[in-house]
């Protein structure tokens, strides 16, 4: 995973009303959770601003990063665990950060990469990417930048699921019957099958 540098200010002031000060002047309220626990036992959040700028390059890229977040001088590794964009005008509200370290596994989507050219599409059909993303559980440092699937041999009406797959150093955590990609027939596929069956 590429890593990345986001700069940003702790805050003291929460609620809407803080908040909708903060986006006024282009900062976007932020949360950091970690380790650390509060006395019900839930994770406890490091409140913070990132300006809009700066969340800018982490948010609207198809790249998954590490973010060294830098808040008041201090350094922590982070991902990205939830952005929270407005109904209406799709402006971004909030983003919560998931604090990571060298031992422990994380869960995170990776971004999916088919390569070759389907059997199938060499036949007249036309390949379906279903998700974008499959989940997966490793230390952050093992995971890449997107997980590559070979479809050369994938035929027409066949698909691929999450199951039938397995990438060194990784647990997958997205369901197994998932299908990741798959070959559907076109009108040109079915007229040339059509073809071929009344040329016998």
């Amino acid at each position: 995973m590429k890593e990345i540098v986001v700069n940003g200010q702790k805050r003291t002031e929460t609620g809407k009303k803080a908040s909708k000060m903060m986006r006024k002047e282009g900062l976007v309220p932020c949360n950091l959770y970690g380790e650390k626990r509060g006395e019900n036992g839930l994770p406890e959040a490091m409140a913070f601003t990132v300006s809009m700028s700066e969340l800018r390059k982490i948010v609207y890229t198809p790249h998954i990063y590490v973010i060294n977040l830098i808040i008041d001088g201090e350094s922590r590794k982070a991902v990205l665990k939830e952005l929270q964009f407005h109904p209406v005008t799709d402006a971004l509200l909030h983003v919560d950060f998931y604090e990571v370290n060298d031992e422990k596994p994380i869960t995170i989507g990776i971004p999916v990469k088919l390569n070759g050219l389907a059997q199938g599409v060499r036949d007249g059909g036309r390949i379906n990417l279903s998700i974008r993303k499959i989940n997966v559980k490793a230390p952050y440092q093992v995971i890449p930048e997107h997980l590559d699937i070979d479809v050369t041999n994938l035929k027409l009406g066949k698909s691929i699921k999450v199951g039938e797959l397995s990438f060194e150093g990784l647990e997958i955590a997205t369901p197994s019957e998932v299908i990741v990609c798959s070959v559907k027939a076109t009108r040109a596929s079915r007229s040339a099958a059509a073809a071929e069956a009344s040329g016998k």
